[in-house]
């Protein structure tokens, strides 16, 4: 499975984050990215490198048409002027006429959730994002925004990794046709030195960042791991060669657990 569907929408199961890197370096990693087969990358307005992310597309000679590119606004522009505002901002930055994916980064109880949600589905309306979603919602929160929304909801952005139980989440976003969009899916890199993922790697060949990933796509999810070395991203994308079995998938399932946050 190298694409997740949701209501319309075709999200790559591996993705670039781009959380914490910017100027050349950033331009650099998602230009690389694309030219390594990567077809999703995600950014957000409160990165400051969505001007990279677009010169990075721009610069690897892929089509636009070929890349998902995902933005997010952030929880303070979430009035409906502010919203619109940042969404537009967001494009002239990129410099592109629509992202396939635009989101609320994180939910703000200071501002209702019908005046954001209408204002997101406006967006949609306008053609400025082919499709919308949500961030980092919680089982309440997605079944609010749903039933607010008067376009569809395609994905939830979340922290999902082995040491995370995200599973009440995951099973409400799925529960009302959402994607599950993983963010540190390797748990900013605590999963790369994991000994029981290890193992399990050894067994595959892979290493235990890519059973981390593995994980959690053939639970579904799309990944969007971050890294700043350009010698990983090759190895983030190898990951659809090979099967996790039932048993090794409940091995992994047990390093969950509720307070198990790094993000």
């Amino acid at each position: 499975m190298t694409v997740v569907e949701a209501r319309g929408a075709r999200i790559p199961a591996v993705g670039l984050g781009t959380w914490t890197l910017s100027g050349r370096a950033c331009a650099r990693l998602v230009e690389q990215a694309l030219r390594l087969g990567y077809r999703q990358v995600d950014t957000a307005e409160i990165y400051e490198n969505e001007r990279e992310v677009g010169d990075g597309l721009r610069a690897s000679g892929i089509r636009r048409e070929d890349v998902f590119i995902t933005t997010k606004v952030w929880k303070t522009h979430l009035a409906p002027p502010d919203l619109v505002r940042a969404t537009k901002e967001s494009l002239v930055r990129m410099r592109l006429s629509d992202v396939n994916l635009l989101l609320i980064h994180w939910p703000n109880p200071r501002i209702p959730l019908a005046e954001t949600i209408g204002a997101l589905c406006r967006m949609k309306q306008e053609g400025y994002a082919r499709h919308i979603g949500l961030s980092n919602f919680t089982p309440p929160l997605i079944e609010e925004a749903v039933k607010l929304a008067t376009e569809p909801l395609v994905a939830n952005q979340i922290e999902w990794h082995p040491y995370l139980d995200q599973s009440a989440t995951v099973a409400a976003s799925r529960q009302h046709g959402l994607a599950i969009v993983a963010y540190s899916p390797i748990a900013q890199g605590k999963a790369a030195g994991d000994k029981v993922m290890a193992t399990i790697g050894m067994n595959h060949g892979k290493t235990a960042g890519q059973i981390s990933l593995r994980y959690l796509v053939q639970q579904g999810a799309a990944v969007i791991p971050r890294t700043s070395k350009v010698e990983r991203l090759a190895e983030n994308m190898a990951i659809f060669d090979f099967a996790l079995d039932d048993e090794e998938m409940a091995e992994i399932a047990k390093l969950a657990r509720p307070d198990g946050s790094v993000a």
